[in-house]
């Protein structure tokens, strides 16, 4: 059995915690300073709760940090300032930036273990994937508490930072995506045509981030592209919506319209133009963006 600090359980945490009791592993939680929901969720989850920080960390071999993101650093730096000499686990959706300033906090009394959560909470049938990075010692221990569980332990490399990388790249698409979506059917029902669009969106073929084969001949059109965006945004501007999106993807698509017409160029250099920080894109005021 191991002990494990987790802070500080919402939903995501509280699931996890429920895996690491069922795992045969003690779950402390902390409630000091805590809203009496979090207090809740840890109790019903089978955490023991513990007023005290420094009480949980000193009978603690991992510390998990599950918190909002914006969060995670103050988290952080309250188990530092107790010299906690275990493994830290950042499972939290942030920078690799920050998770290696995280890092720089914990050490040098900490192994560092930067980790992704994705899918849904864990549990009840469902099976949720943590990815994990860093010194072998911290990811092979993290990775023993959730052995046989409904968390299913990825190992994504030894630098701290590569975890919350692959997240950060996976929610800038699917985050946008589901944003971008609410926008859609905001402007669709202003006109009127909202069943209409759904129709067509169920013809669509969906796999687009698991086929990056095809992103050259999105480059190729990308010239074209660009100027539908821009009346993309005068639509959305007329129907009062937001056109933050629509000017950012006329942005973004500026950086390949270099690549006119040429479909057969390989991916690596389709992505490689757009770190080039040469954009066209000259905007609804018809002045040429700065690169990056």
């Amino acid at each position: 059995m191991i002990t494990v600090t987790v802070l500080h359980p919402g939903t995501m945490g509280a699931a996890i915690t429920a895996e690491l009791v069922a795992g045969g592993h003690e779950a402390l939680s902390v409630t000091k300073g805590r809203s009496e929901n979090t207090w809740v969720r840890g109790r019903e989850a089978g955490a023991t709760a513990y007023d005290s920080l420094a009480e949980a960390l000193s009978r603690s071999a991992v510390v998990l940090s599950v918190c909002p993101p914006q969060a995670s650093e103050d988290v952080a730096a309250a188990v530092a300032a107790h010299g906690f000499a275990g493994v830290y686990a950042d499972v939290n959706a942030i920078s690799p930036q920050r998770v290696r300033r995280i890092a720089d906090e914990i050490r040098p009394g900490s192994a560092v273990g930067d980790g992704a959560v994705f899918g849904q909470p864990p549990g009840e049938g469902r099976v949720t994937r943590l990815y994990l990075a860093g010194a072998d010692s911290a990811v092979e221990l993290v990775a023993s508490l959730f052995t046989d569980s409904a968390l299913h332990v990825c190992r994504v490399g030894d630098t701290v930072g590569s975890a919350s990388a692959l997240k950060m790249a996976f929610s800038s698409y699917q985050k946008a995506a589901r944003t971008l979506a609410g926008v859609a059917h905001a402007l669709a029902d202003a006109h009127g045509v909202g069943d209409q669009l759904t129709a067509e969106a169920e013809v669509m073929i969906s796999a687009i981030l698991s086929d990056p084969e095809y992103l050259p001949s999105v480059a190729a059109r990308a010239w074209r592209w660009a100027p539908e965006m821009e009346e993309v945004a005068d639509t959305l501007r007329a129907a009062d919506l937001p056109t933050d999106m629509a000017e950012a993807t006329a942005r973004v698509l500026a950086y390949w319209e270099q690549d006119k017409d040429q479909f057969d160029l390989p991916v690596v250099h389709t992505l490689s133009q757009l770190r080039s920080g040469r954009s066209t894109w000259t905007g609804p005021d018809n002045k040429q963006g700065p690169g990056r």
